[in-house]
């Protein structure tokens, strides 16, 4: 009953390797003593960027980070992040808490963490409470070599040379924490920011236009008649960015119901059920484009996705501090499978947030770290950056609790340029495990070789005093034929198969 059919010989689109990239934000200990502990402090780090994250992070192969929000974007003022850090002026973070922000991670540190893990920045504008003329001249800081008074600048604050990004976003969430816009108001914005995100020399801006949240489809369909392609002039902007939290509920004061560790089953479907959801969205929003954008030339970027709780007890209750579970990782791997999937139009995807917020990848503790069960799966995963999307037929058992019903079983397949095929696999079922049998046309199989991620229960996690309960191991149920595989894959459970 659980089978997956899928022939070699259809792989044709690239799935783009920033679809598994990052957001990092001002927000809670996301940054300050997330990344950036200074250069005196104690904790290992390199110019004040801490060495076990950074370590931990390269291991993923980070593609692209997301900086500096979020809802903080509309309220950063570059200038403010510059020169020596004990001249920058301090300001009040409104949206996270209200605590001091002393800029002492700005566009150099930002950009310095960048080249320690190797992946693409991706700057957000200030287009909620900032100018056309200060993003601008963001833009010229950071990436004009010539004579200017920006370059000027960037010189005297120690870096002669510019920098090459490539990405750049036009605010943030305009239709809520970015300015509370209509989508018209904000697509005649975002045609006159985006004018003045100046190319200069051989770095071509991507610029991504803030999209709508979960099913505003009247958002997507005025930016994309706005602001998608002009006849005479080309694309206005190169992504249209889309945000969706899987959430049991969002209260009127902005928090959420349910907590990220103490839930039984129906929390756990629930939240799965919700976690599939991305699919319909990308899909629909998609469709909106295609009508637009035939040719697929705008990019679907969802950079701000994941799980979004009740903050962990005694955690600040702005700081979005929560933990990550077997539930966690069902979730990751699903959207993840989305997103493989429709890699004709989703281009970029950046989960929310990487370190100690919401799903992150990473939690700290002074001078501990610890990776998550959704680190596990960015890592089982990252085979698929670069390769080429192998198509999939997915035929599974149906997995129900109460008044909700998934499918127990997703997954996605790529093939790399050596020519092994990959296949990821999630049993969403906490109970069973299932028997998958695998039908592969276009290569004749000889080794197979495979991982998995599994938990004792549904709320497994890792803790600083036990950091390795939940960590990927061998998966042993694996039998393989000429033209097919047959794996039994544990309940609740990821795994990752690599077949030569």
């Amino acid at each position: 009953m659980n089978t997956i059919t899928l022939d070699v010989t259809l792989a044709h689109t690239k799935i783009d390797r920033n679809i598994y990239g990052h957001f990092s934000e001002h927000l809670g200990r996301c940054i300050y003593e997330g990344y950036w502990v200074g250069p005196v402090s104690p904790i290992p780090n390199v110019c004040g960027i801490r060495q076990d994250v950074v370590e931990a992070l390269r291991r993923l192969k980070v593609p692209v980070m997301r900086w500096p929000g979020g809802c903080f974007a509309d309220e950063y003022h570059w200038r403010d992040g510059i020169g020596p850090r004990h001249e920058r002026p301090a300001m009040v973070n409104t949206h996270w808490g209200g605590v001091v922000e002393d800029n002492h991670f700005g566009t150099h540190e930002f950009m310095d963490l960048c080249a320690q893990l190797g992946c693409e920045p991706y700057i957000c504008g200030n287009v909620g409470s900032g100018t056309v003329q200060e993003m601008s001249q963001w833009v010229e800081y950071l990436t004009f070599g010539g004579e200017s008074p920006m370059a000027r600048l960037r010189r005297q604050n120690g870096r002669a040379e510019p920098w090459r990004v490539k990405y750049w976003g036009v605010g943030n969430e305009s239709w809520g924490c970015g300015g509370r816009m209509t989508p018209d108001y904000y697509a005649d914005l975002y045609r006159q920011f985006g004018v003045y995100c100046r190319n200069y020399g051989d770095n071509q801006l991507f610029r991504i236009a803030c999209g709508p949240r979960d099913d505003d489809y009247h958002w997507t369909e005025v930016l994309m008649k706005k602001s998608g392609i002009d006849d005479q002039r080309g694309p206005y902007m190169d992504g249209l960015a889309l945000h969706y939290y899987t959430q049991i509920r969002r209260l009127p004061d902005g928090s959420r119901e349910g907590s990220a560790t103490q839930f039984g089953e129906a929390e756990w479907i629930e939240i799965i059920q919700k976690g599939r959801r991305i699919e319909e969205l990308v899909r629909r929003h998609a469709t909106i484009m295609d009508m637009y954008d035939p040719t697929g030339r705008i990019a679907l970027i969802v950079d701000e996705w994941g799980t979004w709780y009740q903050v962990e007890p005694g955690a600040h209750p702005r700081f979005l501090y929560q933990q990550n579970t077997m539930r966690d990782a069902i979730v990751a791997a699903i959207s993840l499978d989305v997103f493989n999937r429709y890699c004709d139009r989703v281009r970029m995807a950046n989960i929310a947030q990487t370190v100690n917020v919401l799903q992150a990848m990473i939690l700290t503790q002074n001078e501990q770290m610890l990776l998550t069960p959704s680190y596990h799966v960015f890592e089982m995963y990252s085979v698929h950056q670069d390769a080429t999307m192998v198509p999939v037929d997915v035929q599974s058992e149906t997995y129900a609790h109460g008044g909700f019903s998934v499918p127990a079983l997703s997954a996605s397949a790529s093939v790399d340029a050596a020519g092994r095929l990959h296949l990821s696999l999630s049993n969403a079922n906490p109970h069973v495990d299932i028997p998958v049998q695998v039908f592969v046309r276009g290569m004749r199989l000889s080794t197979a070789q495979g991982r998995m991620l599994q938990g004792d229960r549904m709320a497994a996690h890792n803790t600083f005093e036990q950091p390795n309960g939940v960590a990927p191991r061998a998966l042993m149920e694996v039998a393989i034929g000429a033209d097919a595989l047959e794996v039994t894959l544990p309940r609740m459970s990821v795994a990752a198969i690599e077949v030569a």
